[in-house]
């Protein structure tokens, strides 16, 4: 790579994550130890931070089991409707999440089609972690999919092939061969996924009632800190979050590099 590239590559990356991430911190450092590790652990933060995470690992645990599936048959397989499935999948990364809190509303109401349906047995979605948890199957659905779509393109069939000439069953085939192949991606995956769940601000905003000790998230909680003028309690509160998603960064990296180097 030429001089040139690499100082532009830097200095790109300095502006754009570093310089924030830094400020960030650095503002952080000033409120340390005490006022940090006071307002970091209130109960209202603890129940953001609780509501938050669980959700989005919910949700990224169904979205990473459906998504595998939609994303085997999409590559796999080929029907009619192929080509308007695989559009609808980038759906939610066309529309504003504001737009799709207002749809959900709609759709899972009392009013509404599936609200109807589930108000008889009685369970509420909208204004519950229910609603929550809904709205980040909905915006993290896409990264699964869209991560292992290249890797399922570029596994080589014969791959498969020999080893049920050599008398592998298809779970061993998918357990011995398949899988690791996809485990990199599988693992960009979930990470993209649960990042964008437990960021997701516009859908819950709506979906959600926002109340604190029940289903107020970690976004929600920042963005009332700052309707409030509490600069120092959106920035530890936004910190906290940060230094979650950073290990879980590096804990998937760690994962990512083991598994590439087992194949």
């Amino acid at each position: 790579m030429k001089p040139k590239n690499q100082y532009l590559i830097i200095t790109y990356y300095l502006f754009l994550l570093v310089l924030p991430i830094f400020v960030l911190l650095q503002t952080c450092q000033k409120f340390f130890w005490f006022t940090f590790f006071n307002r970091a652990m209130e109960p209202v933060a603890l129940s953001a931070y609780s509501v938050t995470l669980s959700l989005a690992l919910c949700a990224c645990f169904i979205n990473t089991i459906f998504g595998f599936i939609v994303a085997w048959i999409i590559s796999r397989y080929t029907f009619k409707t192929q080509n308007l499935w695989d559009a609808l999948i980038d759906l939610p990364f066309a529309l504003p999440t504001s737009v799709a809190g207002f749809t959900l509303v709609i759709i899972y109401s009392e009013n509404g089609i599936f609200g109807k349906l589930l108000s008889q047995f009685e369970i509420t979605v909208i204004f519950s972690k229910l609603g929550i948890f809904i709205a980040m199957l909905f915006v993290s659905f896409p990264f699964i999919i869209r991560t292992l779509q290249p890797s399922l393109f570029v596994l080589e069939y014969e791959l498969e092939q020999a080893a049920w000439s050599l008398g592998a069953s298809p779970w061993i085939t998918f357990n011995k061969i398949i899988l690791p192949n996809l485990l990199p991606a599988l693992y960009t995956g979930i990470t993209l996924a649960f990042s964008r769940s437990i960021g997701e601000y516009g859908s819950i905003v709506i979906i959600s009632s926002n109340l604190a000790l029940k289903d107020l998230i970690t976004p929600v909680l920042i963005f009332q800190c700052l309707e409030q003028y509490d600069y120092i309690g959106a920035t530890i509160i936004g910190s906290v979050m940060l230094i979650i998603s950073l290990l879980l960064l590096f804990f998937i990296n760690i994962l990512q590099k083991q598994s590439t180097l087992k194949l």
